[in-house]
């Protein structure tokens, strides 16, 4: 029988987890979203022992924080 997403790694003998809190729905303007985001984002990579990001890598770090944040669509 497969895990239940809702249950594995829960708290005591596999109570439920609280629901997902993200995404969040997009909104019009944001200014949390920065590249700042991103670059503490790539630091804390780094400081896990991660290569550290190249130019490129940070425009698909922020499309990644992006989609994992805000979603686009109704639930």
């Amino acid at each position: 029988m497969p895990d239940d997403p809702t249950t594995h790694g829960g708290g005591a003998k596999g109570a439920p987890l609280p629901a997902p809190v993200y995404p969040v729905p997009a909104p019009e303007d944001d200014p949390r979203f920065t590249f700042g985001l991103t670059l503490q984002v790539a630091e804390v990579l780094e400081a896990h022992g991660y290569p550290r990001p190249t130019a490129l890598d940070f425009v698909d770090l922020q499309q990644a924080l992006f989609r994992f944040l805000y979603t686009t669509r109704s639930r």
